[in-house]
């Protein structure tokens, strides 16, 4: 008996561009035909681009992506393709899997479980599906499900099993955060284990606004042993030769499945399609080689290449080829020039350096060995005349009172016009510099440092931007390592530190944890061991920020609860803890 070829295509397609999405499509079963894959998926909506959010309320872009579907499968001639796309049946709407099969659509499985938390808003889309479906192919009967449905214990995953799958494809768009990707792969392992049957996920890649997708497609043995893992943050192609008797083997030895109920036809479709047509002599002539494993980054590494891959297909698939950046000499623009650069080249970065009356040497002069060691190009731009000017203008309205945090932001201010000045100039995106501490508390600027097109660093914890400029350093040194030892400073007042007004970074961001994150109240941040003034006047400063946030930039979702899709809170609330 043969093995059963199987091929996961995790691509990176694009939001409503049907026509470059199709021509990815085309481009990967060509590839898992030529290595001869009996059968190949593609990750969920990877027609549509994920999440297509209200384009699904037009009926024209509903009529383009099922033309668009008629197109893929045209080239399914010699093999089995699943692939992701919106399915219409006339009165609603399915996130849903084409089974595509010598030339046409053979067969559409609907998603049964639809996620409604965290950033998914599927309810307001699409109908739920009500049966889960089985493939006969020769020489295998495999499972179909989308994303969430492999989710649940008792989901599809088990009835296909029942009914006599041996192997379950997943076709997803599991948004990424940091640990995500083993919390995951533990999931599918019980899944596998549980229902002694062979599973895959079929994951995308890629940056789309806010979300970012990590690719890591597996492969699972009915036993939850990995056998294979694609590459994370980049297109693979992940060839996986099956023996599908060994699950056969393993389920004459469990005795679990004899007290269960087999799956029958009135709660399983089944579809049985005749065998693909001997165009070529790829299978013979493609021999399976090497199963590709490859190994999960380490977390910082993981979280970089996730800001890396977000930032590039933000700036690319938006239309823009240069960014431009404000250079302080601290920490965090250092950390978002470094990862514009590894994103896009040095060479489609622009650094500018705006010293003020309160900016000390030193950080002119980091800002300026950063740029020359990233080899992106820098200008400097000094904004003390243009200070001095607003100052005259404000005389009269300021006569008698101290300079205070209105003087400070009209510096930031300054800044922001002169980077958007740059940007409607030359064509140039800006990207803020600004960490998830900052924006939690309200330490930063409207209109100021929070003006530009993309925050990079926007879901980064302080304390993360400095573990991750030293895990960037250690790939080669390029951020100055003034800028991670001295103590950060806006420099919009004499000495001025910023735990003067937020206290230590160490302090703050494990209080900004568990309650942005996990919602815990006063009493139990207390109960940790933080002082009680302390967690009052953080949690004050939270839930004062909001229209601020409200405001600022997208930026690449790395933790659970990110700031917008994720939390939601009201701008006008008066529930104070």
């Amino acid at each position: 008996m043969n093995p059963f070829r199987l091929a996961l295509a995790q691509v990176n397609p694009t939001v409503g561009d049907l026509d470059g999405n199709a021509q990815q499509a085309c481009a990967a079963i060509e590839r898992a035909r030529a290595a001869g894959a009996d059968l190949v998926a593609l990750p969920e909506l990877a027609l549509t681009g994920y999440p297509p959010e209200d384009l699904l309320l037009m009926p024209s872009f509903l009529q383009a992506n099922r033309s668009t579907v008629e197109r893929v499968a045209a080239q399914s001639v010699g093999i089995t393709a699943l692939v992701g796309f919106v399915d219409c049946d006339g009165s609603d709407i399915y996130n849903a899997a084409a089974v595509l099969h010598e030339g046409r659509v053979a067969a559409v499985y609907h998603k049964i479980y639809l996620p409604n938390y965290g950033v998914f808003d599927e309810y307001r889309y699409f109908r739920a599906g009500e049966r889960p479906m089985v493939l006969e192919l020769p020489g295998a009967v495999v499972g179909v499900s989308i994303c969430e449905d492999i989710w649940y214990p008792a989901g599809p995953a088990e009835q296909q099993a029942l009914a006599g799958a041996q192997v379950v494809v997943n076709i997803s768009a599991s948004p990424y955060y940091a640990g995500k990707g083993l919390a995951r792969e533990r999931m599918l392992a019980t899944r596998a284990a549980d229902s002694v049957v062979v599973v895959a996920l079929c994951n995308l890649v890629g940056g789309q606004d806010e979300l970012v997708f990590d690719g890591g497609s597996v492969v699972l043995n009915a036993r939850g042993e990995l056998l294979a893992r694609a590459r994370q943050f980049e297109e693979d192609l992940l060839v996986v030769d099956l023996d599908l008797r060994a699950v056969f083997r393993q389920r004459l030895h469990d005795p679990r499945r004899r007290q269960e109920r087999p799956a029958g036809p009135e709660t399983v479709d089944r579809v049985v399609l005749a065998p693909s047509l001997p165009t070529s002599r790829a299978r013979e002539e493609a021999a399976a080689g090497p199963t590709l494993m490859a190994p999960r980054l380490p977390d910082e590494a993981e979280v970089y290449q996730a800001l890396v891959l977000g930032t590039r297909d933000y700036v690319r698939k938006n239309g823009f080829q240069t960014v431009v950046i404000a250079l302080s000499g601290g920490i965090d623009s250092a950390l978002t020039a470094a990862i514009a650069t590894d994103a896009l080249g040095p060479e489609n970065v622009v650094g500018v350096g705006m010293p003020s009356r309160y900016s000390s040497p030193d950080s002119l002069e980091d800002a300026e060995q950063l740029a020359r060691r990233l080899g992106m190009r820098f200008m400097a731009l000094p904004i003390d005349g243009a200070f001095q000017a607003y100052l005259d203008a404000l005389a009269g309205p300021f006569h008698g009172l101290a300079p205070d945090v209105a003087e400070e932001n009209v510096q930031a201010r300054i800044r922001g016009n002169v980077l958007m000045a740059l940007s409607n100039k030359f064509g140039w995106l800006v990207l803020t510099t600004g960490n998830k501490s900052e924006l939690a508390v309200g330490y930063c600027t409207l209109y100021g440092d929070m003006a530009g097109g993309f925050a990079v660093l926007k879901d980064v914890f302080k304390t993360l931007v400095y573990r991750l400029a030293r895990y960037r350093n250690g790939l080669g040194v390029v951020i100055p390592q003034r800028s991670i030892d001295r103590p950060p400073s806006a420099e919009l007042r004499p000495d001025q530190r910023d735990e003067d007004s937020l206290g230590p970074y160490a302090t703050l961001d494990p209080i900004l944890e568990v309650y942005v994150e996990e919602d815990c109240s006063l009493e139990e941040i207390v109960a940790l061991g933080y002082d009680e003034a302390t967690v009052r006047r953080i949690l004050r400063l939270v839930d004062g920020a909001e229209y601020k946030r409200r405001q600022g930039a997208p930026g690449v979702k790395i933790t659970p609860r990110a700031f917008g899709k994720d939390r939601r809170l009201p701008l006008t609330n008066r529930y104070r803890q």
